[in-house]
């Protein structure tokens, strides 16, 4: 009896498991579709003729294929230079704002640092306070930053959070390590560069891309700053201007103009609706080639970084 009973609920279990497992595959598949969709429709209309794709009903696929969508956006030269500003500006500004912060990150993770509470305290509080965008710009103002390629990475040498997801990773490090790296007679500076930045690769990575991903969208900082000077422009403020270009563009156009393209035959045109389509697929690339190589440690940064408060 005892025996029937125990393969009974074995049973039971293994028909629960294979339901949860189909249940499980089924909302991932779903998931993932509505993940990708939004961004195969974004390219589908990117590489659909214009004015056709005011008609909507464009999906999965392109209707009328074309690339003059993607030569409008790259027709100006000051594009490809805006690319290498924006590419130096993610480069540099990743480097110097995840070494920086792992630093500061460090420090005030040592129990021996007397105002470790009070730094950390102070640190925080910038995350609720912000002194606002005058006072802001009369600082940058103030060291001489405007018309600079340094305004894009000194103002965001330290980040807050960044430093609070280091600091968190450093304390769940094995204490015997860096007591044992002191005993053969290295300093905190060796320990820091020789021991803990190996040991922080994940959550360093993780918070790389979190930079990364913030320079390469920054463009408002460009308009305030620097937007007289057009050899310090970046990819993402140049693709603003040809988007308000479209859109003006369009705005002169008589609605009989319009719809006269959309029912005769398709012409080499833009709206606003394909130069943004367009402007989402060529910002966005760059990442998205980025993101799968730092994917692994993406997850294991977050959830080791995410320990301890």
């Amino acid at each position: 009896m005892l025996t029937k009973t125990i393969s009974a609920k074995r049973r039971d279990s293994r028909i629960g498991d294979r339901i949860f497992d189909f249940s499980n595959n089924v909302f991932m598949i779903m998931l993932i579709v509505v993940t990708l969709y939004p961004f195969i429709n974004t390219l589908a209309i990117s590489l659909n003729d214009a004015n056709d794709s005011i008609r909507g009903g464009i999906f999965l696929k392109p209707r009328v294929f074309t690339w003059y969508n993607y030569e409008y956006v790259f027709k100006e030269a000051s594009i490809f230079h805006a690319t290498l500003v924006s590419v130096l500006r993610t480069v540099l500004g990743t480097v110097i704002c995840v070494f920086c912060s792992a630093m500061v990150a460090y420090t005030i993770s040592r129990k021996e640092f007397v105002l470790r509470k009070f730094v950390t305290v102070a640190f925080v509080l910038t995350m609720y306070f912000n002194g606002g965008l005058i006072p802001n710009y009369l600082l940058i103002k103030e060291l001489h930053l405007l018309n600079s390629f340094w305004v894009y990475i000194i103002p965001g040498t330290v980040g807050v959070f960044n430093i609070i997801v280091i600091r968190s990773f450093i304390e769940g490090l094995p204490e015997g390590i860096l007591e044992s790296a002191r005993m053969d007679g290295c300093g905190e500076f060796t320990t820091f560069m020789r021991i803990v930045l190996p040991l922080c690769t994940p959550v360093l990575a993780t918070v790389s891309l979190f930079v990364a991903v913030w320079q390469w969208n920054s463009w408002f900082d460009v308009f305030l700053y620097n937007s007289s000077n057009i050899n310090l422009s970046t990819l993402q403020y140049e693709l603003m201007k040809v988007l308000q270009s479209s859109n003006a563009s369009m705005s002169q156009k008589s609605a009989a103009d319009v719809f006269s393209n959309v029912a005769g035959q398709t012409t080499n045109q833009v709206t606003p609706l394909a130069v943004r389509a367009t402007m989402t697929i060529v910002a966005s690339l760059p990442i998205i080639a980025v993101y799968p190589f730092l994917q692994k440690y993406f997850v294991k940064g977050m959830t080791l970084g995410g320990i301890k408060g």
